[in-house]
């Protein structure tokens, strides 16, 4: 990520017509600093990105390049570092941002999503992850967390948007009797005034739009992209758009309401 952060500084010295050693002239810089920023070896300070951005004649740049060097730092967090003392910690972790977002964008291409879930539900996914990440398993305090998390699908001030995959309604994660339970919880909520529901039929036409990876849209502030070793957090600008243009393929080519809810129906009779 540094390397590609480097790249994009030297596309825009080079947008500006400016040399290596010009640069220097202009912020006083030794060239071996200019070679390091461009090359990735070193990250750059806040006010190193300020000065490249207004030399390159691009001030309006600075604040989606300040957040792609936030994103540097923060892209990744380790599972086993957000989770040291057990899943619940990585839950606690995030409130402050569930609490304060307004609108929930969010595309699932393998399971039924946390706000969606059932207690037993819940509890099942919060133990598997404890057991393959080999931290704590304090899936019962997490599935609690959880729990109370859906009290906000109930919130007048709450939006919520979900597209699932249907093969998502067959992943046997639990016994049918509980599985069932969890698609006639799924068939509830999505009734709810502030719930809206799409099920992406196993037949649609997918040429304009295939299944990508499992995400969450905060407001128009961040993505979360969730990945086998590792956590995404996703704040520039232009790559939020991206996420936002993904959701609205995915939306447009899903099912909703009373179809939606069809398509649960049926999985659950399985």
């Amino acid at each position: 990520m540094l390397k590609s952060f480097g790249l994009r500084l030297r596309e825009l010295r080079l947008n500006a017509g400016l040399s290596g050693r010009d640069l220097c002239g202009l912020t006083g810089w030794l060239p071996s600093k200019v070679s390091r920023l461009e090359n990735g070896k070193r990250p750059p300070s806040q006010e190193d990105v300020r000065q490249w951005a207004y030399h390159c004649r691009v001030p309006e740049l600075i604040p989606d390049l300040l957040a792609s060097l936030h994103a540097v730092d923060t892209l990744f967090v380790e599972w086993r570092r957000r989770e040291r003392t057990g899943v619940a910690r990585g839950l606690q972790g995030s409130r402050p941002l569930f609490e304060q977002t307004r609108r929930f964008r969010g595309y699932n291409s393998w399971m039924i999503p946390g706000v969606l879930q059932t207690p037993a539900y819940a509890k099942h996914v919060f133990s598997t992850m404890a057991r393959r990440r080999g931290v704590h398993d304090d899936s019962d305090d997490a599935m609690k967390l959880r729990m109370a998390r859906q009290t906000y699908l109930r919130r007048a001030d709450r939006r919520f948007a979900v597209v699932l995959e249907e093969s998502v309604l067959y992943n046997s994660l639990l016994a049918p009797d509980l599985m069932r339970e969890q698609l006639q919880h799924l068939n509830t909520v999505a009734a709810l005034p502030a719930v809206s529901l799409g099920i992406i039929p196993r037949d649609a036409d997918r040429s304009a739009m295939w299944p990508v990876e499992s995400f969450w849209i905060y407001d128009d502030r961040r993505v979360h992209v969730e990945l086998v070793s590792a956590w995404v957090t996703i704040t520039t600008a232009h790559e939020i758009r991206m996420y936002v243009q993904a959701f609205t393929a995915l939306s447009s080519i899903a099912v909703h309401g009373p179809q939606a809810r069809e398509l649960i129906t049926l999985a659950a009779r399985f």
